[in-house]
């Protein structure tokens, strides 16, 4: 017997990525913990918390745009945005110009 027919999840002795949503979410379980905060998650919430701070977890290689990034602090009241892609160039000029509040994170350093 084969150790793949024991566990299907390991092939060969090396074991299997994980499926991208699950992915995402240990991701953002990553980051939550990074940021000394608790992770809340689902469809429609924020990411995590910390006191007054929300945030938002992005785990993608394109960037957080800006009508992406006025949404997510109008809609969701988000404090705080990391991104695995970075942010464009109108993104990050829209935080700097009418929400100073906002921080950004790109792969854990501040922008």
């Amino acid at each position: 017997m084969y150790i793949a027919d024991k566990n299907p999840s390991i092939i060969s002795g090396v074991k299997m990525a994980r499926s991208p949503p699950k992915r995402g979410t240990d991701y953002e379980k990553q980051k939550a913990a990074e940021h000394g905060a608790r992770h809340v998650g689902g469809p429609g919430k924020h990411d995590y918390e910390r006191g007054a701070t929300r945030g938002e977890v992005k785990c993608r290689d394109s960037p957080v745009t800006k009508p992406e990034l006025q949404r997510l602090i109008k809609q969701k009241r988000i404090t705080e945005v990391e991104s695995k892609g970075g942010f464009t160039g109108p993104a990050v000029e829209y935080r700097d110009r009418y929400r100073s509040n906002v921080k950004l994170f790109s792969r854990g350093k501040k922008i």
